[in-house]
């Protein structure tokens, strides 16, 4: 378990419009450009193996995008390459974090300055949603998931626990990257898991205010 103080100031970060990592969840990710090929291998150096996901935006009348001033990092936990020099990689997430700043250097990806004192609940203990009316949540994901003709192994989400299992619907279902914001900003699992139902309802009923606990 990482405690505040244990972790770094300044960390490499990955702007990956709708991909989300959640704290003590697990992502995937095929690494091929060679400036984030060049931040695996420079993260790899590091004790801690930490570097940020986040979402990037449009600015009108900027070409750049900006960054949101919430990510969540990871810890770079598997790590494989190809034949032909990609890298399959995955995160662990550790903690959210709020960006205090860019930091300016010679690396060819970007790097921010970090605040992690807004979310010391990521480095506590799973949570759980007493809330969650699982025959309901379950109904209403079988519906969603039917309609985006989407597959799962059923088996493997019933038995998950609250935790595992709102997150990790929160990584996967296809939403939009500022409906991926919420729920990452989301700061509970029981309001993650009514932002997870209120995205869900609205891409089946284009808004109806039908909702399921």
């Amino acid at each position: 378990m990482s405690r505040i103080k244990d972790l770094p100031e300044i960390i490499p970060i990955f702007p990956l419009p709708g991909a989300l990592l959640l704290p003590r969840a697990r992502l995937p990710l095929h690494i091929f450009e060679p400036r984030y090929l060049a931040m695996i291998e420079d993260c790899m150096k590091t004790p801690h193996r930490l570097l940020g996901m986040i979402q990037s935006r449009d600015v009108p009348g900027k070409d750049e995008k900006t960054l949101h001033s919430i990510g969540c990092a990871g810890r770079l936990t598997a790590f494989s390459e190809t034949e032909d020099g990609r890298y399959l990689i995955t995160l662990t997430g550790i903690s959210r974090f709020r960006v205090r700043s860019e930091v300016s250097g010679f690396t060819p990806y970007r790097r921010t300055e970090v605040d992690w004192a807004d979310f010391s609940r990521d480095q506590g203990h799973e949570e759980t949603d007493p809330g969650l009316d699982r025959d309901r949540f379950f109904d209403l994901l079988t519906r969603f998931f039917s309609m985006h003709q989407l597959s799962t192994d059923w088996g493997s989400l019933t038995d998950a626990e609250d935790e595992l299992l709102i997150n990790s619907l929160s990584m996967l279902c296809p939403f939009e990257p500022d409906d991926k914001q919420a729920l990452l900003e989301a700061p509970s699992l029981e309001t993650r898991r009514e932002t997870l139902v209120m995205l869900m309802e609205f891409g089946l009923h284009g808004g109806d205010d039908e909702t399921v606990q």
